[in-house]
């Protein structure tokens, strides 16, 4: 049997769309309308930064906010050394530099999110340490991966 083209991108398109059964259940309707894309805040005045964050944007659903473009009340949620690392804002939590990282590539339409999956076969705390250090190395390193990748 052959499947028109439509009729495929029509049962692909079905299947990232949210549902009362498989988006957020515990949530009324109202809620689940009111919700918006998790906020990815990164250091704008980084292109190696810039261009991660454009790519996660690209593969996930995410909204794009540097640091240059924080509004009040979003600085109010972040640490007081948010410029330090990137932080991920959801509608629940604020997640910062591995931990905003590891969120991100798991919500990517993309290899990363199998890689991720795996990682978090591992215990909360070794993947924390490992996170974090990961983390903090790519992240001093910044120009180097910017002469590789950059906006």
């Amino acid at each position: 049997m052959v499947i028109p083209a439509t009729e495929i991108m029509h049962r692909r398109c079905r299947r990232n769309v949210p549902s009362v059964r498989r988006g957020y259940p515990n949530r009324s309707p109202s809620e689940r309308v009111s919700r918006h894309s998790p906020r990815l805040v990164y250091d704008d005045d980084c292109g190696f930064c810039t261009w991660s964050a454009e790519y996660a944007d690209a593969h996930g659903d995410f909204e794009l906010v540097g640091f240059s473009e924080l509004t009040p009340d979003q600085r109010a949620r972040l640490p007081s050394e948010y410029e330090q690392c990137a932080h991920l804002l959801t509608d629940d939590r604020v997640y910062s530099c591995g931990e905003a990282t590891e969120e991100v590539l798991a919500q990517l339409d993309s290899p990363e999110r199998s890689a991720v999956a795996l990682f978090r076969l591992l215990p909360d705390s070794t993947r924390a340490r490992i996170r974090e250090h990961i983390y903090r190395w790519a992240a001093d390193r910044r120009a180097w991966w910017g002469k590789f990748r950059s906006r």
